[in-house]
C-alpha cells in the first residue's frame, strides 16, 4: 500500500477565532476510522480557542483530573469512532483489556435489569434519523442510574489518550460542585463550535447511506463487531478530510 501523504494547510473561521492548522493525509484510500484522531485534532484545537476567549473573559475552567463527575452521562460515539475504540481495546494488554470487558458486561446486566440496554441497541441500530429531543428521555434515564463508565478508574479516564469526542468537548466554568447533579441549570459548559461526534456521523451518513447515528458508548464495542465489515476504504484520505471540514463549515454557518 503506497505511504504517499499530502500536507494541507487549513483556516476555519469559528466563532473564538481563526482555526490554523497543518496536517497530512494519506493519498491512498483509507477506512473512515483512519481519519478520527485526526478529526478529534480539529476538535480540540476549536475548543482551545473557546477556553481562551473564556479566560479573557474572566472566568477559569474548573475541570480537573480526578473530577469524574461527567463521566456518569450517556456518551454518544459516531460510527467511525466505535471501531477506532474497539481496536483500541483490542490491542491493549490482556489484563487491562479483560478488566474492561468485564465491568462492561456488569453494566450491561445492570442496564438490562433496568430496562435500559434495549433502548441502547435500538438506538444504535434505528434507521430513523433522530434529533436530540428523540435521544434525551433516554439521556435522562441513563443518568438517573448515576453509573460510572467502565474507563473510569480513581475519578480519572484510563483511556484518556483515545477517549471519545464527546468526552473531550465538554468543559465547565462553573464550581465543580455542581457537576454532581448535572442537570442544574447552574453548571455553565464552555460553549463547543461543532462536535466532532456529529461531523463523523455526518460523514459516515454520506458515505453509507443511512442516518447520521451516534451509538450510546456501553453499545458500541458491540455494535462495531456487528458493523466490522461497514469498516472499509470508502475514499481518500484527502477526500475524508474534505468530507469533514465540509460538514464542519455546515455546522458553523447554522450557528451564525
Amino acid at each position: 500500500m503506497s505511504s504517499t501523504r499530502d500536507t494541507l494547510r487549513l483556516s476555519v473561521p469559528t466563532p473564538a477565532g481563526e482555526l490554523r492548522a497543518e496536517i497530512s493525509v494519506p493519498t491512498s484510500f483509507i477506512p473512515v476510522s483512519d481519519i478520527v484522531p485526526l478529526m478529534r485534532s480539529l476538535g480540540e484545537q476549536a475548543l482551545k480557542l473557546e477556553e481562551a476567549k473564556v479566560q479573557q473573559a474572566g472566568q477559569t475552567v474548573s475541570c480537573k483530573k480526578g473530577c469524574g463527575a461527567c463521566c456518569r452521562v450517556l456518551v454518544p460515539v459516531s460510527p467511525p469512532e466505535a471501531f477506532t475504540l474497539k481496536k483500541r481495546i483490542e490491542q491493549l494488554p490482556a489484563p487491562q483489556r479483560d478488566r474492561y470487558l468485564d465491568r462492561l458486561s456488569k453494566l450491561k446486566d445492570t442496564l438490562n435489569e433496568a430496562g435500559l440496554l434495549g433502548r441502547l441497541v435500538q438506538l444504535s441500530e434505528t434507521r430513523t434519523q433522530l434529533s436530540d429531543a428523540d435521544m434525551e428521555p433516554v439521556n435522562q434515564a441513563y443518568y438517573a442510574q448515576r453509573l460510572p463508565c467502565v474507563f473510569l478508574e480513581d475519578e480519572a479516564c484510563s483511556i484518556y489518550e483515545f477517549r471519545p469526542a464527546a468526552c473531550r468537548e465538554y468543559l465547565v466554568t462553573s464550581p465543580a460542585e455542581f457537576c454532581q447533579d448535572m442537570t442544574q441549570p447552574a453548571v455553565k459548559p464552555v460553549s463547543v463550535p461543532f462536535r466532532i461526534a456529529t461531523v463523523l456521523s455526518l460523514m459516515w451518513a454520506k458515505l453509507t447511506g443511512g442516518p447520521a447515528r451516534l451509538i450510546p458508548l456501553p453499545v458500541a464495542l458491540d455494535w462495531a463487531d456487528r458493523h466490522a465489515d461497514e469498516n472499509k476504504s470508502y475514499e481518500t484520505g484527502g477526500t475524508l478530510l474534505e468530507m469533514g471540514l465540509a460538514r464542519i463549515l455546515t455546522l458553523l454557518r447554522q450557528q451564525s
